[in-house]
């Protein structure tokens, strides 16, 4: 079925008529360019080609679904300052929460980080005891923001500034920063959010634990599980206090052919975080003591939707592209659309 072209005598500028009635801007409508760029940021532009093939019968070649999904994610960075988003930081309850970490992502100049920042709002939950916080089930987020750039963590820093500016985060002691133990995230933490409650992620303190254990006591033994657990317990009992004296404990008792040089390591490594264990403080008060939401936007915008087999991405592509993936899987991707 073919359209009509229709031309001024005058000027001879011309357009297709019905266009502007039907909502094309180009090749696609406004409503195809949406399920285009859902399918391209969910999977691979391939599997997207074939995901809209079976189920729309589209003719949509996955080059296409490409420049489209790219084309799209700049514009919703370009736009970001028009979203109500904080409006919405405004009228939630609970807390606000900033977590921030990095991804690797395959370059054409090869292998970058990829910084990752979110901004939200939750309720929280109820109290918890150091040895039960685990089975306890936190309120999600009532609303977050995402922001993400492949820079130094300097301009990135200025970037999380901006993005509390626009959401109205003016008060960084109402702020809570988490993240695991990187040097630059505590650096960006300090320099542009003075004052703000910082917590160490607990996974990522029982990690070094663990690898204290094993060094210790041997891999993948019984006593050495038995150490973890209890390590995790003092420090979430105790915070750095009771670290130090799980490391005293272990210490006195070490094997012949352990390595107990790895019992002074964790012990300087948790020295530099002191302050950033309040662990039994923030589980009474029904608080996050992890980084599970800036850890799950890796696992999903970064690890697997970016790092697919053979990809290699423009730099200025992978920032936008993590932000739109971030706006497909929360409840402003309908705003951004209708507006």
């Amino acid at each position: 079925m073919g359209r009509r072209y229709f031309t001024c005598p005058r000027c001879g500028q011309g357009d297709f008529g019905a266009d502007r009635v039907l909502g094309l801007d180009g090749y696609l409508t406004a409503a195809a360019r949406r399920m285009a760029c859902l399918a391209g940021v969910q999977q691979s532009f391939a599997h997207a080609e074939a995901l809209l093939a079976e189920l729309a019968r589209w003719e949509l070649d996955d080059e296409t679904i490409r420049r489209l999904v790219h084309a799209e994610a700049t514009q919703a960075t370009g736009t970001r300052a028009d979203r109500a988003t904080a409006e919405a930081f405004a009228a939630a309850p609970g807390d606000r929460e900033l977590q921030i970490d990095a991804g690797k992502v395959n370059t054409q100049e090869g292998w970058r980080d990829v910084k990752v920042a979110v901004f939200a709002c939750r309720q929280r939950g109820r109290p918890a005891a150091a040895a039960t916080w685990d089975e306890r089930d936190l309120p999600a987020p009532s609303v977050r923001s995402v922001i993400a750039a492949v820079e130094e963590a300097s301009l990135f820093g200025e970037r999380c500034a901006a993005e509390a500016r626009r959401l109205g985060l003016t008060d960084p002691t109402a702020l809570n920063v988490s993240g695991d133990g990187a040097e630059w995230l505590w650096n960006l933490s300090g320099r542009h959010f003075p004052g703000a409650s910082e917590n160490l992620d607990v996974h990522h303190g029982t990690e070094h634990l663990a690898e204290a254990a094993r060094r210790v006591l041997g891999e993948g033994t019984a006593e050495a599980r038995a150490q973890v657990e209890q390590g995790r317990l003092r420090m979430l009992e105790d915070g750095y206090w009771g670290v130090t004296e799980w490391v005293g404990a272990l210490g006195a008792g070490v094997p012949a052919g352990g390595d107990g040089a790895a019992l002074g390591e964790v012990l300087n490594y948790f020295a530099a975080h002191q302050e950033r264990l309040n662990y039994a403080l923030r589980l009474r008060r029904g608080q996050s003591i992890g980084s599970g939401m800036i850890e799950g936007s890796i696992k999903q915008l970064v690890n697997r939707r970016l790092k697919q087999t053979g990809a290699r991405w423009k730099v200025e592509h992978i920032g936008p592209l993590v932000e739109l993936c971030a706006l497909a899987n929360g409840p402003e991707w309908n705003a951004y659309w209708n507006n």
